[in-house]
């Protein structure tokens, strides 16, 4: 018999980093009671509930990305997800290549585009489209009875990054040590 607890961010509603996104599973294991008189020739088996933390994840390496998305520079790091703005033409679950990529880096390595790093692309998944918060346009002249509320909610996209390959074949800066 095995117990699992399953421990996420306690305001799950309220996180926004994709780290807390992994789930951290304990499982202790705990022998079956001995009966009265166990026979000899029967050997003791014990049950291991399966999860999925205990299966073997390949680390990854460790890598990340500067890349322009509409005029905006933002750092990428795979498995994590940022907020741009609205990519056009692109739904919910479509794969996206971002092609400007300006700096990779690795722990031993940089990648310095002039401007851009040739042939890297950043591979990721839109997973949501929705509109930023509210912003309130006031708009009042004095003594002249003018006053306009207006509101405005940007549009944005979340997307997921998956990969960042191809800038193994530019030139690198490497870290003297």
């Amino acid at each position: 018999m095995a117990s699992a607890t399953l421990s996420l961010c306690s305001f799950a509603a309220h996180c926004k980093s994709s780290e807390t996104e992994s789930a951290v599973v304990e499982a202790e294991l705990q022998a079956p009671e001995p009966e009265a008189e166990p026979d000899a020739s029967e050997p003791v088996t014990l049950e291991v509930a399966e999860t999925a933390a205990t299966e073997q994840v390949p680390k990854r390496e460790e890598i990340f990305a500067v890349v322009m998305i509409g005029g905006r520079q933002y750092i990428v790091i795979p498995g994590r997800y940022i907020y741009t703005q609205r990519l056009k033409g692109a739904k919910v679950n479509d794969k996206v290549v971002l092609n400007k990529v300006l700096l990779v880096g690795t722990k031993t390595t940089t990648y310095i585009g002039k401007p851009v790093v040739t042939n890297a692309a950043i591979h990721a998944v839109v997973e949501e489209q929705g509109l930023n918060d509210k912003v309130v346009v006031f708009k009042y002249k004095k003594k002249k009875n003018y006053r306009r509320n207006i509101g405005h909610r940007q549009p944005n996209s979340r997307i997921r990054i998956t990969a960042i390959t191809g800038y193994q074949d530019y030139p690198a800066v490497t870290l003297e040590s």
